[in-house]
C-alpha cells in the first residue's frame, strides 16, 4: 500500500499552507489568532452567507392590492 500525500489547504485568513490533520488543531486556520480574526469578521457582519432577501417584513404590492 502506498503512502498518500497529506491534504494541504490555505488558511482563510493569512493564506499560509495548513496540513489537514491531527497536527493542525485549528484547521482550516493555521493558528488560534487567524481563527479569532475570522470569528471577529463574522461577528462584525463583515462576512455573510448570501441568500435571497427576506420579504416577510416588507410591504410588497401584489395584484390583489389594486
Amino acid at each position: 500500500m502506498s503512502q498518500s500525500q497529506p491534504t494541504v489547504v490555505k488558511c482563510p485568513t493569512c493564506k499560509t499552507d495548513v496540513v489537514w490533520g491531527e497536527q493542525s488543531p485549528y484547521r482550516p486556520f493555521c493558528c488560534k489568532r487567524c481563527q479569532l480574526i475570522d470569528l471577529g469578521e463574522w461577528a462584525d457582519e463583515e462576512k455573510a452567507i448570501a441568500s435571497a432577501p427576506d420579504m416577510s417584513d416588507t410591504d410588497v404590492w401584489s395584484e390583489d392590492n389594486y
